[in-house]
């Protein structure tokens, strides 16, 4: 009997032939991620097990993008303690205030995770290099402390599902309608501690881009990781990134699936999460004329250069609603420094926008667009639980950029179509 692509992934890490569902095994670890609000309690734990020099200084990330540039003295203290471990640690991969990006836009970028990896990191959106063939899920900050002085975690093998997406993408249509759409249909616990493993005519024609977004959020429905299959989009992708090998991994066609699900998203229209969950979902078309107060594009969801043009798109030629703040956030300074080059600011600023610096910021209700009692946003961010964003009395509705550049020119919830486009 045959594996998936993330038992093999596991197998191999685990230096054992085969695998199955449920089984415990101990793997190395090919990569290791903290920022600065797991990273330091890590540290901590480091030293408190007797640490001295970590397992492997190529192998550990540290990336201080959630409360940066510093809000408070509280997260000032934080990044110091990341920057003079990492300093200490001498570690390779250690990103400063200017190289700095939000952690799971940059990591790949900086091709730092390839295909057959298995990346972890103490944040829960690090399933998001699944869409490059990898295996990676987010862990605690003492489960990052012991890959740090081992290079080894244990894992449950989870068990697979299979998502089928047939039709061609209609227009507007991308990686989060997908997911979105998908948490709607099975629930925020729809793919417990499962691997959600995405395939068809749809994932085929959708971009690298969507494709992050969609393993990004595999974590909304309860996944332990979600993952796709290398093609050629991945392989150009990955071009001139990096000069690690790396191994490509396929689920054998007799491998085992606990669960099958097709979606036909032939005429599928945007998607909206409404509050308080993820798997609240509905076509932007229930939820229309919605006012809103803010709009957000951006986080590691959805602030990569191909979001930002696809909201300039939107943008171009007209005005936020006076009523509307819109704050746009490119993902690291390679896209910030990609949509300067391209007009996008120039889009973006003419039409009453903010540009910030890349940060998770409001993503958590950290800065950079915390919402007031009574305030309604929305995001192309990942989370809409209560007081995610802010004060417990506002609320999130989670889309597209399209639809967020959108509602933010029309001063309540929108899609292009509203606006002829």
């Amino acid at each position: 009997m045959g594996m998936t692509i993330t038992e093999k992934i596991l197998a191999d890490h685990a230096g054992l032939d085969l695998v199955r569902p449920g089984q415990l095994v101990d793997c190395h670890v090919d990569l290791a991620l903290g920022s600065d609000p797991t990273a330091p309690i890590a540290i901590e734990q480091f030293y408190e097990a007797g640490g001295e020099d970590v397992f492997d200084r190529e192998k550990i990330v540290i990336v201080p993008d959630h409360f940066t540039p510093n809000k408070d003295i509280i997260s000032a203290e934080k990044c110091k303690i990341m920057r003079e471990f990492s300093k200490k640690q001498k570690l390779t991969h250690y990103y400063e205030i200017g190289e700095m990006g939000i952690q799971h836009v940059l990591l790949p970028e900086q091709g730092l995770v390839l295909p057959g990896d298995l990346a972890i990191g103490a944040d829960s959106h690090t399933c998001t290099y699944g869409a490059l063939g990898a295996f990676s899920s987010g862990v605690g900050s003492t489960d990052l402390a012991a890959i740090m002085l081992e290079g080894k975690l244990w894992f449950k093998v989870p068990a697979s599902m299979k998502l089928i997406y047939t039709g061609k993408l209609p227009k507007w249509i991308g990686g989060k309608d997908l997911i979105l759409h998908t948490i709607g249909k099975i629930g925020v616990d729809g793919a417990l501690y499962k691997a959600m493993e995405f395939h068809g005519e749809a994932i085929s024609e959708l971009s690298i881009d969507g494709r992050f977004t969609m393993a990004n959020m595999a974590v909304e429905a309860g996944a332990k990781n979600g993952i796709f299959h290398v093609d050629q989009k991945t392989k150009d992708y990955l071009e001139g990134k990096s000069d690690r090998k790396y191994q490509l991994q396929y689920s054998d066609p007799d491998a085992t699936y606990v669960e099958t699900i097709k979606f036909d998203i032939s005429s599928l229209g945007s998607q909206v999460a409404v509050p308080h969950l993820p798997s609240n979902v509905k076509d932007v078309v229930e939820v229309k004329d919605t006012p809103i107060d803010q709009s957000v594009i951006g986080s590691c969801t959805n602030g990569r250069i191909s979001d930002l043009r696809e909201a300039a798109k939107v943008l171009e030629g007209k005005k936020r609603a006076p009523n509307v703040r819109l704050i746009i956030i490119p993902g690291t300074p390679t896209v910030y420094r990609q949509a300067l080059d391209e007009g996008l600011f120039q889009i973006f600023l003419d039409a009453g926008a903010v540009i910030s610096t890349p940060t998770c910021g409001p993503c958590l209700g950290g800065h950079m667009g915390v919402l007031a009692e009574g305030e309604r946003a929305v995001s192309t961010t990942n989370r809409n639980f209560v007081g995610r964003m802010g004060h417990p009395k506002s609320e999130v509705y989670l889309s597209g950029p399209a639809v967020a550049a959108a509602s933010a020119i029309m001063g309540k919830i929108a899609g292009p179509a509203d606006l002829g486009l």
